[in-house]
């Protein structure tokens, strides 16, 4: 098993990070822009902003897709269903049903 090596790379607003990845995401930033509270707190970053790359702020625009639909978003991934159906279940809504 080889190890990525990890390239010290800073971002615009100049933090220093490191990472193996082409992924061009500042860590530092992510953490700062990460919300407090909701339900979009509770996911990982990438989530987070596959939803957010999709205009899903609020868990009833979330309703309004299903979890197959949800699961193509790049970023998303099947650990963040369980939180997703959750917060939805919190307040009285769950993902669309989608028959096919």
């Amino acid at each position: 098993m080889t190890t990525s090596e990890k390239n010290l790379r800073t971002c615009n607003k100049g933090h220093n990070y490191y990472k193996s990845s082409d992924c061009p995401t500042c860590p530092i930033c992510e953490q700062e822009r990460k919300p407090e509270t909701g339900f979009l707190s509770l996911l990982s970053a990438p989530a987070r902003r596959a939803l957010e790359n999709k205009g899903i702020t609020s868990l009833q625009q979330l309703s309004t897709f299903s979890e197959k639909e949800i699961l193509q978003f790049h970023g998303m991934g099947p650990a963040s269903l369980p939180k997703l159906r959750k917060a939805l279940e919190n307040e009285g809504l769950a993902f669309f049903l989608d028959n096919n």
